[in-house]
């Protein structure tokens, strides 16, 4: 079967450029909203954390509308999820049930993953697009292909860990520490698998030079 061939008119973006692109996203959904959670724990307990973290959620919306701006669909499904959040806080007044959501929602996304490896656009595609937008022609690329796939496989793996170690130290530990010690250890799981992702893209890049 004859390979497709990448124009030469196509121009890949370099490594940090797509990193560049790629990293105010992740630290707004995936680290700040942590970080803002533990620092309300701190200083201001676990009321404090629930009030933190939803005003830096709602403020990141808030402030897209004041400005006009489009709001990107991970703002919009997280301001989403804390609503419900909440509500299931002061519904049952169960602390809890305030990662219970969310931990469930890990266990969805890694089934979403796996489910659509062999999908005509897994995935781990969708989700690179947001991050790092390629040229259209690149991403049809029969080796574009196969990564998309591996990721879908890796991630939903790396997802289904992050699932059942988040309900085995939300079940056995106290909220408190339960906060620092999944941030931690989830840290480590998803760091190493992003690694392994960008280690892959760039492998995957250059291999159609």
């Amino acid at each position: 079967m004859t390979m497709l061939a990448v124009s030469p008119a196509v121009a890949l973006p370099r490594m940090g450029v797509l990193l560049r692109h790629a990293l105010p996203r992740v630290l707004e959904s995936m680290v700040m909203p942590v970080a803002v959670f533990y620092l309300g724990l701190l200083v201001a307990g676990l009321a404090g954390a629930f009030a933190i973290a939803a005003a830096w959620v709602y403020g990141g919306l808030a402030w897209r509308l004041a400005r006009r701006q489009t709001v990107p669909g991970g703002v919009l499904l997280a301001s989403i999820m804390m609503t419900v959040r909440l509500a299931l806080v002061l519904v049952f007044v169960d602390p809890r049930l305030f990662f219970l959501q969310p931990t469930l929602g890990v266990f969805c996304a890694s089934a979403a993953f796996l489910v659509t490896a062999k999908a005509r656009r897994p995935l781990a595609e969708r989700v690179a697009a947001d991050l790092v937008p390629l040229p259209e022609r690149v991403v049809a690329h029969p080796r574009m292909r196969r990564f998309y796939t591996r990721q879908s496989l890796m991630w939903g793996l790396a997802q289904l860990g992050n699932g059942a170690l988040s309900m085995w130290l939300l079940l056995t530990l106290p909220v408190e520490t339960y906060v620092l010690v999944r941030a931690l250890a989830v840290a480590v799981l998803l760091g190493g698998a992003a690694l392994a992702t960008v280690l892959d893209f760039r492998r995957s890049l250059r291999s159609l030079a």
